[in-house]
């Protein structure tokens, strides 16, 4: 076995390489000559992005984060249709955003292969909703090619881009969480190639590339004309395989289900009983294996995950080829969540008429009691003393009935007592407009709260709009000098590209004062300039002026490693037994998880370890028994305060 470079995308042909998901992807990809990446971070497509931005350089690839799904898009797809090999990524909810080039990019095609790697979450384990994004498919005449497993995600999105080029059509490339985010074992098929094509020529076909409503209608015919060529074509493997032909039933098992159903069988030692047709083209859904398998089988099981959509678009084919056989679905697996066994075998084993009965849970002598772990805010996070702030410059000005309304980021665990800052939560972006919209039709102040990142995501249009149309709301951008909440990944605000290298600062302040806002700017680490700074920004709002606030401080963990790898020390905050009173302050106010009161405790005491130094509770306790144990080292503050650290990479 050949020796796994510390690059481990970069492994030679013949390596056995433990790859997450996205990680196969991004190999996969850049052994298939792909030049240009463009995405924007959610969770859980980051990591495609991410992957190939750490050997960028070493290939001669173009890796770039955009400022929304939007602009990834376009990006990349220019890039195919100027005949480069191109790939972007983003979450199910990301697509919402491109969806308009999305469609588009259907009627007109590609001329190198284009992939949209679309990572859809069920169970929405860190997204708003669980959207099946099949559906795209169907709405854009864009097939979709799902893996079932790590491995099989290398090797189909090799696939997945010579099917792009064959019909010059992008391709969606669908994974779940539970395929982007596993572990496998990869055997490397290629090396990555050193011979891609990074420069293209744009041929100026104005009838392809100009969507007026004449071109649109023909490109529709052209889109539909190579629809039903992918959807009648005679498919085999890689993409779609019947395992164990002619029998009496029937499951067809499409992208990750095929994983449940083929462990389900097992189980049940029902594998010779049994058609199983693997789908890895789900969008369209070829025609004549399905015919085939409908020509031998009585009743036909659609296992599949989220939506009925493999399920609905059987009916329709074997319905209009007055095909017999019954087709179950929804009646047996369930539609909403993340399949597991537990959900699928019970429903496989009703269909079989195969006895089933579930193990009993495992005995346990003794059942040990886990504490509930609800997401919390970070020791030192900028989020939570800005939004102290907040609550305390409104308590002063006897403000009692505000509105925040809230975004997609950290900050969202604003909601949770005690600040109670974010009363909203829909979309990127959502908090400038829903704040608008609100304070257009109530008498109360309302504040609509934004992270930085996802400012330049989709915070400017309504910044401008609220202007436009002489809205009521204030604005409050969280700025820590990254986009957290996905890992840490740079933004036009950071000043570095995806690749770490510097780029050009794009100011929020300067965004927001060209359009018409008188910007204040604070510093959260100094909470008392700040309570004063916010008191008069709310003076100016409540007065009727256009008012947004920035709020700048570095996220603690980014300030922590920074601290790691500086050798400047925070400082760390204790708490002076004699002096507590109990009254618990720190712990209602400040609700910090690095403030704990032990079991049959009267008292809190700091956890040390755990401690960034940010001083938020020795300001909120009112008698001053918090106090610094270690101080900081000379200059500590700018870990949280500047944009760029010297010395640091």
């Amino acid at each position: 076995m050949v020796d796994i470079p510390v690059k481990a995308l970069l492994a030679e042909k013949g390596s056995r390489v433990l790859y997450m998901g996205n990680e196969a992807i991004a190999r996969g990809a850049l052994e298939a000559g792909v030049c240009y990446f463009a995405a924007y971070p959610g969770t859980p497509s980051t990591e495609i992005l991410e992957s190939v931005a750490e050997v960028a350089e070493d290939v001669g690839v173009i890796a770039e984060w955009s400022v929304n799904e939007k602009v990834a898009y376009e990006s990349a797809y220019a890039a195919a249709i100027a005949g480069v090999r191109s790939l972007t990524a983003m979450k199910h909810v990301g697509l919402n955003v491109a969806a308009d080039i999305f469609v588009s990019s259907g009627y007109s095609g590609t001329k190198a292969g284009f992939l949209v790697v679309s990572a859809d979450d069920p169970s929405a384990h860190s997204s708003q909703n669980e959207q099946d994004n099949r559906w795209y498919g169907y709405l854009a005449h864009i097939p979709v090619v799902e893996p079932s497993s790590v491995r099989e995600a290398y090797k189909l999105v090799k696939v997945a881009l010579g099917l792009s080029e064959k019909y010059q059509q992008p391709v969606m490339f669908r994974t779940t969480t539970r395929v982007s985010h596993s572990r496998q074992y990869v055997e490397l098929e290629d090396n990555v190639t050193t011979t891609r094509v990074c420069k293209g020529v744009f041929d100026k076909d104005l009838t392809r590339w100009v969507l007026i409503p004449a071109h649109a209608r023909l490109m529709k015919e052209r889109a539909l004309k190579v629809w039903r060529t992918i959807e009648e074509a005679d498919w085999g493997p890689p993409l779609v395989e019947v395992l164990n032909p002619g029998k009496r039933k029937a499951i067809i098992a499409p992208g990750l289900a095929f994983a449940y159903v083929s462990e389900s069988l097992e189980r049940l030692r029902a594998w010779n009983e049994v058609t199983v047709l693997k789908l890895n083209l789900t969008v369209p859904v070829p025609v004549k294996p399905v015919l085939d398998v409908a020509g031998e089988a009585d009743e036909i099981l659609v296992v599949e995950e989220l939506d009925p959509v493999v399920e609905t678009n059987v009916r329709s084919v074997l319905g209009k080829h007055r095909a017999q056989a019954r087709v179950l679905g929804k009646e047996l697996i369930p539609e909403s969540g993340e399949l597991s066994l537990d959900r699928v075998l019970p429903g496989i084993a009703k269909f079989l008429g195969v006895e089933y009965t579930p193990p009993p849970p495992l005995r346990v002598e003794e059942q040990a009691t886990v504490p509930p772990r609800p997401p919390v805010m970070c020791p030192g996070c900028p989020h939570r003393m800005t939004f102290y702030v907040l609550k305390i410059a409104a308590n002063k000005l006897k403000l009692r009935n505000v509105v925040y309304t809230g975004d997609i980021g950290c900050y969202t665990l604003g909601y949770q007592k005690p600040f109670e800052t974010q009363m909203t939560c829909f979309e990127m972006g959502g908090s400038i407009g829903v704040a608008h919209g609100i304070s257009k039709v109530v008498e109360e102040p309302v504040v609509a709260v934004i992270g930085d990142s996802t400012f330049f995501h989709a915070g400017i249009p309504g910044s401008v709009n609220i202007i436009y149309n002489n809205g009521r709301a204030m604005i409050v951008v969280l700025d820590n000098y990254t986009t957290a909440m996905t890992g840490h990944q740079p933004h036009p605000g950071t000043g570095l590209s995806a690749t770490g290298s510097r780029a050009p600062v794009v100011e929020i302040t300067d965004v927001l004062k060209s359009v018409g806002f008188r910007v204040y700017v604070i510093n959260p680490l100094r909470v008392r300039d700040s309570v004063e700074t916010v008191v008069k920004a709310f003076q100016d709002y409540l007065s009727g002026g256009k008012v947004a606030i920035v709020s700048r401080m570095r996220c603690s963990l980014e300030a922590y490693r920074l601290s790691r790898e500086t050798g400047i020390r925070l400082p760390i905050y204790a708490i002076d037994e004699e002096k507590c009173t109990g009254c618990m302050a720190c712990v209602n106010l400040v609700a910090c998880p690095a403030i704990v009161v032990p079991e049959g405790a009267k008292k809190p005491l700091i956890v040390e370890d755990m401690c960034l130094g940010c001083n938020l509770c020795a300001h909120v306790c009112p008698f001053k028994a918090i106090y610094v144990k270690r101080p900081g080292s000379e200059g500590w503050e700018r870990l949280y305060s500047e944009r760029f650290v010297e010395g640091v990479g």
